[in-house]
């Protein structure tokens, strides 16, 4: 396994972590009798493989249900101090509701400590502001802190550019969770940020949301030979030394094959990746033309700022690479979370798009005159039945 240093944190984290939210038993708590044992001696196969190839970081959450208390009738019978220990808990408007969730986070994971502690979902306005006002989670989060009960504090978000950068500007996190990848590069000025602050910076779920490049279409497999799209895609983001560990979100002990597979090209990853690169780029040229790729995503305003709150940012995001790369089955699975999941994927789909209102929103966008086919386009390829979020039994 390779390690980087995880930021201000001094930590030394594998660069690819185990993320605990696809080898539970349920989204939902659950009484410990209910929980059957094939799973649980999945769930311990899975930890114990990941620390058996040196991913020693498990990554979890209050909101992924039995995934903690599974977690806890494991990890205390691990070297302790051999492992990174990380799990998530929401802002709330009351600190006092979000520390008691904490300690419930400990008393599941049978844990006296925590090495990270994720603020988890700075999706939105009122988010930010339960976590960084004065005398809320963030404050709470470092008294924590300072009783030992973690060791170093960060957020995780699925929010907009813009709102990052406010959680960021603000100095007071040591690391942060989002998203960035070969098919979402918006967050680069927030991974820049968090950089220049010497913050860790840990990558989302990059091969699902990603491109769902466990079942890759045709030509994403072909664009990306010799390597897998997996493997593309994690170099993709290893070649970047802001970038120190990808989420794994293993269901199963064979899940880390592929991804462990593509660490034997770590120490050449801008090398291997520039001309696969290259092939995916101008193939996307080639179907929507340079003048798009170069362009799309520059002045768009954020959903907040659309009529109807239509996220085009998003929709024109999955457009392209559906259009491009034919990775429509991700595209739908994203698009049709659009309305359904709250503030973790924020924004409507383009069903009920004012095409005439949001061309007067988007001012001189270079392709305002595009838009109205483009959103028909992308709503006919892209709609699905609705969506929810996988912690509601759905995709996200």
């Amino acid at each position: 396994m390779k390690y980087r240093r995880f930021g201000k944190t001094e930590l030394q984290i594998p660069v690819l972590s185990c993320g605990g939210m696809r080898f539970q038993q349920s989204w939902d708590d659950l009484p410990a009798e209910k929980v059957e044992e094939s799973v649980q001696r999945n769930l311990e196969a899975t930890v114990l493989r990941s620390l058996e190839l040196g991913i020693n970081h498990i990554e979890t959450a209050r909101g992924y249900g039995t995934s903690e208390m599974q977690l806890g009738w494991i990890l205390p019978k691990l070297p302790r101090e051999k492992m990174i220990v990380q799990t998530k808990v929401e802002p709330m408007a009351d600190p006092a509701a979000f520390r008691s969730t904490f300690e419930l986070s400990l008393k599941n994971l049978r844990l006296g400590h925590v090495e990270l502690l994720s603020l988890h979902g700075i999706n939105d306005a009122e988010t930010l502001e339960w976590s960084i006002r004065p005398g809320g989670c963030l404050d709470m989060a470092r008294q924590l802190q300072s009783e030992g009960l973690c060791k170093h504090v960060g957020f995780s978000t699925h929010a907009t550019n813009d709102l990052i950068m406010k959680a960021i500007e603000t100095n007071g996190f040591d690391y942060v969770n989002l998203h960035w990848y070969f098919v979402n590069e918006l967050n680069a000025q927030s991974v820049a940020a968090a950089t220049a602050r010497d913050m860790g910076v840990f990558i989302i779920s990059p091969s699902d949301k990603g491109g769902m490049l466990y079942s890759p279409p045709a030509k994403m497999v072909d664009l990306c030979g010799p390597l897998s799209p997996i493997a593309f895609n994690n170099l993709w983001c290893l070649a970047r030394p802001e970038v120190h560990t990808l989420s794994v979100g293993a269901a199963r002990p064979t899940d880390f094959d592929e991804h462990v597979r593509s660490l034997e090209f770590y120490d050449d990853a801008a090398a291997v990746v520039a001309p696969i690169e290259a092939r995916l780029r101008a193939e996307l040229e080639r179907v929507l033309g340079a003048d798009w790729c170069a362009g799309w995503a520059h002045g768009l305003p954020n959903y907040v700022d659309v009529p109807g709150e239509v996220n085009l940012q998003e929709i024109l995001r999955l457009w392209t690479y559906a259009k491009g790369l034919d990775l429509v089955q991700w595209g739908k699975m994203r698009y049709n979370l659009l309305g359904n999941a709250g503030n973790w994927f924020p924004g409507v789909n383009a069903a009920n798009a004012d095409i005439a209102a949001i061309r007067g929103a988007v001012g001189n966008y270079a392709f305002a005159d595009r838009l109205g086919a483009i959103l028909a386009e992308a709503h006919e390829l892209l709609l699905d039945a609705p969506k929810k979020r996988l912690s509601e039994g759905g995709g996200t």
